[in-house]
């Protein structure tokens, strides 16, 4: 494992900040505005909350995920929001009241980097549904059309805090599709936990990967082969989106794309034939879809982001990014987030120069969007316990970071790059009631969920064997030291 000492971690710092002068962020999208007509979804999410009491958690430690800890603190839940945070809140007579005396509450943990059901376990071929590996720009595929909601691993990953995540296709490709965002409940299909009104993801990958998958076919075979690539793609998608982009609705006619297929459009036909691949790239120069890059190095970073900007879009967050540290003020300044690892790098020469305090670095400038995400069916159980790793580290190279800043990058930053974080990822009024209620202080290594919530609803009790969902696919089965 890499280690840096102070010194070298603040020439590192140093490094980071240095550079040329950065551009101002990119314009957000409007959310109001009607989705362009190759956004349409005909899989929509059929997600609905479980009906729950009112819950009143009181005397407990809260981590509101906006920056504050309240002791001795109440949280309010009822009809699936939040209701209020303080102290001495008054509860309905027919609330279930929980003593949080002792323990800590946070908002519900949010992964940005999951391939839970798409590579669910067992890990088999037969279950390998999350690289289209037939071409090096596959934008066309979705992934949530690989998702398995039987994968056992929703289950483990409800048990360590996990009430929303991403699932996105893997990263073999230049561009890998959408992903799309979940909210952690048992189901019998994937449109039942399909976060609503959640954008979708566009996963990209840059470096190692796609030349390794290609280089013996098509290509590319080098980096200047990927970034021609992405060029190609987004040039195709940018006349497309010229001849595709929305129109002022008539007020006479319904259009094609609204299930209307006799109608006939009063304006010039300039579409031409519907593109799937063509339409999520479309979806991404808009800003209708949230841009994901699996990206290691510093210099494919500000690689892409000039990419970005040629085209138009915004990346909101790069993914792995062990050498974020490199460009922390240029990601906050651009409001990019670093959806980032805690100590895992050095497995291949990409990700060979990580440091310990790369997370606590991307996080200190002001505006920055950290965020500890996990890429792993094991790691997704403990993101808490990843955050503690780097609080740790950080404490070593001469960086405190109290737990109310920490929590941010599991639950509000997290939320922020989903394009979410207006309905989730804090405990404000009026937020989804997505909530955990932790043993003690979350960053601990002996924390443990022991109650999670989602939208108001206990859906997991560590207490209770009744509350602790699993998949059908573990019904009769036993398992070996509670391991998948």
């Amino acid at each position: 494992m890499l280690r840096f000492a102070p010194a070298a971690l603040a020439a590192a710092l140093a490094t980071a900040l240095c550079g040329a002068a950065v551009a101002a962020p990119a314009e957000t999208s409007d959310k109001s505005a009607k989705p362009s007509r190759f956004m349409q979804d005909p899989y929509a999410s059929t997600y609905r909350a479980i009906a729950a009491p009112p819950v009143l958690i009181h005397n407990a430690t809260v981590l509101t995920g906006t920056g504050e800890r309240l002791d001795g603190a109440d949280v309010l839940l009822r009809d699936g929001k939040v209701v209020a945070v303080g102290t001495a809140l008054d509860a309905p007579a027919d609330a279930t009241r929980v003593d949080g005396s002792g323990k800590w509450v946070t908002p519900g943990i949010i992964d940005v980097h999951s391939h839970l059901g798409v590579y669910p376990s067992p890990g088999v071929s037969a279950h390998s549904d999350g690289n289209e590996a037939t071409g090096a720009v596959t934008a066309n595929v979705w992934a949530e059309h690989s998702v398995w909601p039987q994968d056992p691993g929703f289950a483990k990953a409800l048990a360590g805090g996990i009430t929303s995540l991403q699932v996105l296709p893997g990263s073999a490709n230049l561009v890998g599709g959408r992903g799309v965002t979940l909210k952690n409940v048992p189901a019998t299909t994937y449109q039942a936990m399909k976060f609503p009104g959640a954008p979708w993801g566009l996963k990209m990958a840059c470096g190692e990967n796609p030349k390794r998958v290609y280089g013996q076919k098509a290509g590319p075979a080098t980096r200047m082969g990927n970034v021609a690539g992405y060029r190609a793609a987004f040039i195709d998608a940018s006349e497309y989106l010229k001849k595709n982009g929305k129109k002022e609705e008539s007020t006479k006619k319904r259009r094609w794309w609204q299930g209307d297929t006799d109608a006939v459009d009063s304006e010039k036909d300039t579409g031409g034939k519907r593109d799937l691949k063509l339409d999520t790239l479309a979806g991404a120069i808009s800003g209708e879809i949230q841009v994901h890059i699996h990206c290691y190095r510093a210099d494919e970073m500000a690689t892409m982001l000039d990419l970005a900007k040629e085209f138009g879009f915004k990346v909101a967050a790069f993914h792995h990014g062990v050498e974020a540290y490199k460009l922390a003020d240029r990601l906050a300044a651009e409001g990019v987030c670093g959806a980032l690892w805690a100590d895992w790098w050095g497995f291949k020469m990409e990700a060979f120069d990580g440091i310990q305090e790369n997370i606590a670095i991307v996080d200190r400038p002001a505006n920055s969007c950290a965020i500890v995400h996990s890429d792993s069916p094991e790691g997704i159980q403990r993101l808490n316990q990843e955050a503690a790793k780097v609080i740790a580290h950080a404490k070593l190279a001469g960086m405190e970071i109290a737990p109310e800043r920490a929590i941010r990058w599991l639950t509000q930053n997290a939320a922020k790059s989903l394009g979410i974080d207006d309905q989730t990822g804090t405990l404000e009024a009026g937020k989804m009631a997505d909530v955990v209620l932790w043993n003690g202080n979350p960053f601990s290594v002996y924390a443990k969920a022991e109650q999670v919530y989602v939208d108001g609803a206990r859906v997991y009790d560590r207490g209770d064997t009744s509350r602790q969902p699993k998949s059908d696919f573990m019904l009769g089965q036993s398992v070996i030291g509670g391991a998948l």
